[in-house]
């Protein structure tokens, strides 16, 4: 298997397998435009405020199980998501490798993933995290660390993004799912530093960075809800 490499702590170089390809993220891209426009109608507002080279962090608000293949069918450049391990079960398992996605133990300090994910960060791609942690009501209301993390190590610039719709009502042919032909609106904010400019990691910087992280993004929510339409209860 082939590795590369990625800073340490320290300044030193991490090596770790390489996962996440820029080839298959392209390919989930292309399954997700077709999946994406074909079952529902994504309505992408701010598409062209992702920087269009070097590397991104998405942060998506996560209220269904479709925003994030949302987001890949409708983000400009291929996406590496950060994945629950849960997710990775059966014939799952190297499908989602083989698209470029990430997997991610919540339960733990998961070291690999963050190799893998650095790496994409390192190698100029696109990696998207839900900074929720998990599906809730996709607010943003509480934020794990791991975002400010990514950011402020990496260098990468935030683009916030809102997916609206996804979960305002269940569809009638598969109730799981929204409903069919149902308008979902993706909007993409102005991308931001997470860092104060002082290069700092320590747990404070990274506490002070996820406070301003989240400021941001709960006002990019506001905005999206504003410029869609949707009620401020719908996400």
């Amino acid at each position: 298997m082939r590795r590369h490499a990625c800073r340490g702590e320290a300044g030193g170089r991490v090596t770790g397998s390489v996962t996440g390809s820029e080839p298959g993220a392209a390919v989930g891209r292309r399954i997700g435009i077709g999946l994406m426009y074909g079952l529902w109608k994504p309505r992408v507002l701010g598409a062209w405020r992702v920087p269009a080279a070097g590397p991104v962090v998405l942060a998506v608000n996560h209220s269904h199980n479709i925003d994030g293949p949302m987001v890949m069918g409708t983000a400009p450049r291929p996406v590496h998501f950060l994945i629950k391990r849960e997710a990775f079960v059966g014939p799952l398992d190297p499908f989602l490798r083989g698209i470029g996605q990430l997997k991610v133990d919540r339960t733990t300090a998961d070291r690999a993933a963050v190799i893998d994910a650095l790496g994409v960060l390192e190698r100029g791609g696109v990696l998207g995290i839900f900074p929720e942690g998990t599906r809730g009501e996709g607010d943003f209301a509480s934020l794990r660390a791991g975002l400010a993390y990514f950011a402020v190590r990496s260098g990468a610039p935030i683009v916030p993004v809102a997916v609206l719709g996804s979960a305002e009502r269940r569809g009638r042919a598969i109730p799981g799912l929204p409903p069919l032909r149902s308008r979902v609106d993706v909007v993409f904010g102005d991308p931001f530093e997470a860092g104060d400019g002082s290069g700092r990691r320590t747990r404070a910087a990274l506490d002070a960075a996820t406070v301003r992280i989240q400021g941001r993004l709960a006002a990019h929510l506001a905005d999206a809800k504003r410029l869609t339409g949707r009620s401020n209860d719908e996400t």
